[in-house]
């Protein structure tokens, strides 16, 4: 059994990730279908789950795997450093990391879900 790493978090966070939550955007809503309910081979993943001080779009607790999806907001001046920054600060926890690009989840979310069963394949 894996053991659960508790990774802390900015309680200030969570009503932004509640409202995130409630205004996903079309990619977040594709992806959400295929892993809610534990229906990516068993695993429970939470979305726009809080992690240090930054929120993620989907995070797995047991297989401390944090999922993004990259759209439009990532292609702006200085935001591809900061995501490479917070993913490097939150990678120092022990969390892994599969980006996606938003496009790629819209037009092919079969090869996404592969990708996704692949790494956890590959760990447990």
């Amino acid at each position: 059994m894996i053991r659960r790493k508790i990774i802390p978090y900015n309680k200030k966070l969570v009503a932004r990730a509640r409202v995130l939550r409630n205004n996903m955007t079309f990619g977040e809503v594709l992806l959400w279908e295929e892993l809610k309910n534990k229906n990516m081979m068993g695993f429970d993943f939470d979305r726009q789950k809080p992690l240090i001080n930054f929120i993620v779009d989907f995070y797995c607790k047991d297989l401390m795997l944090a999922i993004e999806i990259d759209g439009e907001s990532h292609g702006f001046d200085g935001a591809e450093e900061k995501d490479e920054k917070r993913q490097e600060i939150i990678e120092s926890f022990g969390v892994h990391f599969l980006r996606f690009d938003d496009q790629d989840v819209k037009t092919d979310i079969s090869n996404v879900v592969a990708t996704i069963r692949d790494w956890i394949k590959k760990r447990i």
